[in-house]
């Protein structure tokens, strides 16, 4: 397997007044287009700040079982808190890691106001007693990684030949905010090495930052590669709403993470930046030149795609999280959970819905 193979990117170049960052967009547009990942360094993050927030994540694994079922996702309909190890799903089969999620902090709609269920997933996050720093922390580590993923859908526009702005509709007054902290345990003697199944991610950017234990591997032309961790540097890749956006020019890559082996963990933490859950994703119009390249939104009949965003993240978490689906919403998670609760019709399923260029 090749190792490290991903393009590096520096997102100080990027912002930067300077004659080299046109050379940067054009390798930002390339590392998109033809891996979907790429390391990011220049984003601002101390190596202190990143190990802090490791350590937070550790503390938190280390706490006594009754204190994280505390805090379980099963009882949260708005898919937050912790998750033991094999309780979520990849392609309908256990992922081998324990994780504690959180999204924007918000009040949870009223009954009454609720129009779509994808707005149960609007609500407050759970928060570990034990761990009383963890909510302040947390939250503002989430802020300063969606800053980063900002700065990077605007440097998008410009590789896409849009005008200024063109995403910001979408993203007006906040957009949607998903991170997990994430432990994986060492393999088990005959047991499996899916730490994630192989997927894709559903919003516009991810951000990855993992400790010094590889295991991320990422699918390419040639074969899948490792991710390995470099110091200092975050992993990004993008999202589907993105390849919908761009029609395919920007592209979602199949990954995973490999358990790591036996008697060693692995901490990581992972970002996930959409568009409002309200809101629906802007179908670009790209020049010729662009437009020749993008070959449509990947179809995947076992992963239809919404334009409408909140549709769009519903539809993962009902089917990665069968336990809260079954407990909320009524009915376990199907391969179209969707399609039990009055799904829209805007779906790219092939390229019948390309955006006219």
């Amino acid at each position: 397997m090749a190792h490290s193979a991903l393009p590096t990117i520096d997102l100080a170049a990027l912002t930067a007044r300077s004659a080299t960052r046109h050379q940067m967009l054009a390798r930002l547009g390339q590392a998109a287009r033809d891996v979907g990942f790429f390391y990011l360094v220049g984003h601002g993050l101390s190596a202190a700040d990143q190990q802090e927030t490791l350590a937070l994540a550790a503390r938190f694994f280390a706490l006594p079982a009754q204190e994280k079922l505390a805090v379980q996702m099963v009882h949260s309909p708005h898919f937050r808190g912790y998750n033991r190890v094999g309780a979520e799903l990849t392609r309908q089969r256990p992922d081998q890691r324990e994780q504690f999620d959180i999204m924007n902090e918000a009040p949870a709609l009223l009954a009454a106001q609720i129009r779509a269920p994808w707005q149960r997933l609007i609500g407050p996050n759970q928060w570990p007693t034990a761990l009383p720093e963890m909510r302040s922390h947390l939250l503002a580590w989430q802020d300063r990684l969606s800053a980063i993923t900002l700065t990077l859908l605007a440097a998008f526009a410009e590789v896409l030949a849009q005008p200024a702005g063109v995403f910001d509709e979408s993203i007006r007054g906040a957009p949607y905010q998903h991170m997990k902290l994430i432990h994986y345990p060492g393999q088990e003697a005959g047991g499996s090495s899916q730490g994630v199944g192989a997927h894709k991610d559903p919003g516009y950017l991810t951000l990855v930052m993992q400790d010094g234990q590889a295991g991320l591997e990422v699918e390419t032309a040639n074969g899948w590669i490792c991710a390995a961790p470099v110091p200092g540097a975050l992993i990004v890749n993008i999202g589907e709403l993105l390849e919908l956006a761009s029609n395919g020019y920007l592209k979602a890559t199949l990954h995973r993470v490999v358990s790591p082996p036996s008697g060693v963990s692995r901490l990581s933490c992972a970002f996930f930046m959409a568009a409002r859950l309200d809101a629906t994703v802007p179908r670009l119009t790209l020049s010729p030149t662009l437009a020749a390249q993008a070959q449509g939104p990947e179809s995947d009949p076992a992963n239809p795609l919404f334009y409408q965003v909140g549709e769009n993240v519903l539809k993962g978490r009902l089917r990665s999280h069968p336990d809260v689906a079954a407990r909320h919403y009524g009915a376990p998670a199907a391969p179209h959970p969707l399609g039990q609760l009055g799904r829209s019709q805007r779906h790219a399923t092939a390229k019948a819905e390309r955006p006219s260029a």
